[in-house]
C-alpha cells in the first residue's frame, strides 16, 4: 500500500507542474482558476529561489520510506526530470522558457478580462 501511494503522490506531483505550466491558459476559460495558479506561480519562484522543500516531495519520500524504496535525495524535479527529459546543463533555459510560457498566459488572461470589460460596456 506505500508503495502505491508513493506513486500516486509522485503522479500528483506532476500533475501540479502541468498545472502550474498551463494553469494560466485554463484561466482564460475559468476565470477563477488564476488564483490557485497565482500561488502556485509565487510556489514556483520560492522553491526556485530558496532553499525550501516542497510538502508533495515530503509526502513521497514518506511513503517511498514506508515502502522500503530510496528517497528522493535531490528533489522531485531533479530526480525526475532534470537530466532525464533535457540534460542538466540546459535547466536553467528549460527554467526560463517555462517561466516565460506562464507569464505570457498571465498577459492573456489579463487582456482578456480588459477586452471583456470593453465589451460589456458596449
Amino acid at each position: 500500500m506505500a508503495r502505491f501511494l508513493a506513486e500516486t503522490v509522485m503522479v500528483l506531483h506532476f500533475t501540479v507542474l502541468a498545472f502550474l505550466l498551463v494553469g494560466g491558459f485554463l484561466a482564460w476559460r475559468w476565470r477563477w482558476v488564476i488564483y490557485p495558479h497565482l500561488a502556485m506561480g509565487v510556489w514556483a519562484v520560492l522553491s526556485l529561489s530558496t532553499p525550501i522543500t516542497c510538502p508533495i516531495t515530503v509526502w513521497e519520500n514518506h511513503f517511498r520510506g514506508l515502502a522500503g524504496m530510496p528517497l528522493l535525495e535531490t528533489g522531485f524535479i531533479d530526480h525526475y526530470i532534470d537530466g532525464v527529459w533535457y540534460p542538466e546543463s540546459a535547466s536553467t533555459l528549460v527554467q526560463l522558457v517555462l517561466g516565460s510560457i506562464v507569464i505570457m498566459s498571465w498577459i492573456g488572461f489579463y487582456a482578456g478580462g480588459r477586452a471583456a470589460r470593453r465589451l460589456s460596456r458596449c
